[in-house]
């Protein structure tokens, strides 16, 4: 009987233990919770590892399944915590050295589209947060009362975020040559070249049937798939990794005008691609390039407007060309084009078979004088490395920083969360 009173009394007194310990565990969690203000202090002879693990040698995978931007945000609260202690030089010295340190990663991986990728989502995110915890009430509209605990309370960073700025122009114009130069080998190729719709290489014009392809037949052969496969890879990444949907956005509009500035120029230089057939090929081409616009949300981005040009051309090829009423559609239509451009295509313009009439002199007159009065530009072909100008509007974050977690991965045990 009294072994089993020890017993109880032992199991009584280990249940007491247990709940005690569980007590604490819960104290212990809920002080550290309300005690973290998403502030990290480091000693200031740690700050080249802090760049070194943060910025020069972070590798974007491993941050796969993270809070997007997450070195943007661990940047910036130790920023705040330097802020907070009042310490000029930290400041200055930390915001350097990450610049450099950004430069330093992209001139490395000048070729690389996710490196580059996520340094432009984590440079606008910094920029973003020296914006949304400055101070200044145009940028803190969105804020919760938590995120205004957040700010930067004695050092004005205006300076520091005009830099920030010029170089996401430049990572973004990194961007757009790195992507440009994946796409660009297979324009020509899958939309003029590759027969899409079924069954129109039998439709091609008069000795030019045998050719579907000016380039060899195997690798450097592209189909518009190929292009379609390549986009949904950029627009996977930019996605991931949190880049702004403005900015996505607007790499979307410069790539569609690459593909519409180089098919353009193709067309207008070779006469075996001047025909109805290619007209139909381009029109279906360009209606999945539209497609695949819509089924990602990118259809605002104004893409579609910077194709007018090749569906113009494209609908030319189709049109009849033979009375002044022709002429009238032609010129009514083709206000995308140069007279100059639409001279040329009717010129190059190849006829299906023997059935159908060249394009008369004649009725090319009859074009000009009707176009006479345009003021167009004087150049045939367009400037297919034209870049428009980016913006990036200010997106602030509904993170607050006291709920950011630092994965073990990125080897940043040195920092003190405060």
């Amino acid at each position: 009987m009294k072994k089993v009173q020890d017993l109880e009394a032992a199991q009584a007194l280990a249940q007491s233990e247990r709940k005690r310990q569980e007590l604490n565990r819960q104290v212990t969690v809920q002080r550290k919770e309300k005690d973290f203000q998403g502030m990290l202090e480091y000693h200031k002879e740690d700050e080249a590892l802090l760049i070194r693990n943060l910025v020069t040698e972070l590798k974007p995978q491993v941050l796969a399944g993270a809070v997007p931007c997450l070195p943007a945000y661990i940047l910036y609260m130790c920023l705040r915590h330097a802020d907070y202690v009042n310490d000029d030089l930290k400041v200055h010295s930390l915001l350097t050295s990450t610049i450099n340190g950004i430069k330093k990663v992209l001139k490395k991986h000048n070729e690389d589209f996710e490196m580059t990728s996520f340094w432009l989502s984590n440079t606008c995110r910094l920029l973003h947060c020296l914006k949304q915890y400055s101070g200044d009430e145009g940028f803190m509209t969105q804020n919760t009362a938590k995120q205004n605990e957040h700010c930067l309370k004695n050092f004005d960073l205006t300076e520091y975020r005009q830099v920030l700025s010029d170089l996401s122009i430049q990572i973004y114009q990194q961007l757009i040559k790195i992507a440009e130069g994946l796409l660009q080998p297979m324009i020509v190729s899958a939309m003029l070249e590759n027969e899409s719709i079924q069954g129109l290489s039998g439709v091609k014009p008069t000795g030019y049937r045998k050719r579907t392809s000016s380039m060899p037949e195997g690798d450097n052969s592209y189909c518009l798939e190929a292009i379609i496969r390549q986009m949904n890879s950029f627009h996977t990444v930019m996605c991931d990794q949190g880049l702004d949907p403005e900015i996505i956005l607007q790499v979307f509009r410069q790539l569609f005008y690459m593909i519409n500035a180089v098919t353009l120029n193709n067309l207008l230089l070779r006469k075996d691609v001047c025909s109805w057939s290619t007209g139909m090929q381009l029109r279906y081409n360009i209606s999945q390039l539209e497609e695949w616009l819509r089924g990602r949300n990118l259809h605002q981005s104004g893409a579609v407007e910077t194709m007018e040009p090749l569906i113009q051309a494209a609908q030319l090829l189709q049109l009849k060309k033979k009375s002044p009423e022709d002429a009238e559609a032609i010129c009514s239509l083709c206000t995308a084009l140069s007279t100059q451009q639409i001279v040329k295509i009717l010129n190059l313009y190849t006829p299906l078979n023997e059935f159908e009439e060249r394009v008369t002199v004649a009725f090319i007159r009859t074009i000009q004088a009707q176009l006479q009065d345009r003021n167009d530009p004087q150049q045939l072909l367009l400037d297919f490395k034209h870049m428009f100008p980016v913006l990036f509007p200010f997106n602030p974050s509904s993170l607050t920083m006291d709920s950011i977690h630092i994965p073990a991965c990125l080897n940043l045990e040195f920092l003190n969360e405060v």
